[in-house]
């Protein structure tokens, strides 16, 4: 009988939380066409609300981008994950953000990656908007965002299915 039941169990596909708090938009919204053109992969955006970025899922972050901007993971089901805090903001150099991980680090879902100081990004003329994007999304037969809105780091902001 168990044998059945996992033959016929419904796949809820695998999710993927938010890394910051905020406002949960289409990637469509985002103004950078390699992001808002889903060049990179599909995905969603969130127009945060305080500056920590936390980890996705559990998995390993592949990389952590020196000027703190941007960070890279795999979460333990294979999926291709890049946080990108704002837009052109590797332009800062590393001015305002803090990196709290380390590359072939072991994550879980929650632990927190990097801080960006939100305020001082935008007094300095950047948009703050964060891309979450899957970069192997090609590899996934539906990637299906959650209702825009608010959300806390965390929720579900995006369901996978192979």
């Amino acid at each position: 009988m168990k044998l059945f039941q996992n033959l016929f169990a419904k796949d809820n596909g695998m999710k993927i939380g938010a890394p910051v708090s905020g406002k949960l938009v289409s990637i469509s919204e985002v103004s950078d066409p390699t992001f808002g053109e889903e060049i990179l992969g599909k995905g969603a955006a969130i127009i945060p609300v305080d500056g920590k970025v936390y980890a996705p899922s559990d998995g390993t972050v592949s990389t952590v981008f020196p000027t703190g901007h941007a960070v890279a993971m795999t979460s333990n089901d294979g999926v291709e994950i890049l946080v990108h805090v704002g837009l052109d903001t590797v332009k800062l150099d590393g001015k305002h953000f803090t990196i709290h991980a380390k590359e072939d680090q072991q994550v879980k879902k929650g632990d927190l990656l990097l801080e960006a100081d939100l305020e001082q990004i935008k007094a300095e003329g950047y948009d703050i908007i964060t891309p979450v994007v899957i970069c192997n999304s090609d590899d996934f037969s539906d990637v299906k965002m959650a209702e825009s809105g608010d959300v806390a780091h965390g929720d579900d902001i995006l369901t996978l299915q192979k």
